[in-house]
């Protein structure tokens, strides 16, 4: 990374920490089931059905959607590592938030995805995710 005056930039100690010690699997597979168990709890959905492996219905892949888009932007996994804790391929956890991210232009839709951010939040706060 450079800045503006062609210097290189300084990264954000996080991402240093980050680049030291990657998550493991094994805590990349302990986060995304919270999370999916979250979502299975606060949307009424069964958790057998968001970690079945395929096609679902709308209703449980929007709310694994939301799973992984919480993951990502909340909890600062990468997509690589979203895919792999929701069974799920890299492009799909892509195609998930920017899905999620252009229905939050809905009101009722953005309040949902907003409680489900800060309830996921508060299930993590003193739990470190990296």
């Amino acid at each position: 990374m450079q800045s503006q005056t062609g210097a290189p930039a300084e990264m954000p100690l996080i991402e240093i920490n980050r680049r030291l010690s990657p998550i493991t699997e094994e805590r990349v597979t302990e986060v995304c089931e919270c999370v999916l168990d979250i979502v299975a709890a606060l949307f009424n959905v069964s958790g057998r059905e968001l970690r079945e492996t395929g096609r679902s219905s709308t209703s449980v892949a929007r709310v694994r959607q939301i799973g992984m888009y919480v993951a990502h932007v909340i909890l600062g996994l990468n997509m690589t590592e979203v895919g792999r804790g929701f069974g799920r391929d890299r492009t799909t956890v892509q195609y998930a938030c920017h899905l999620v991210e252009d229905m939050r232009d809905d009101d009722e839709f953005d309040r949902v995805v907003n409680m489900t951010e800060r309830v996921t939040a508060a299930a993590f706060r003193h739990t470190e995710v990296h």
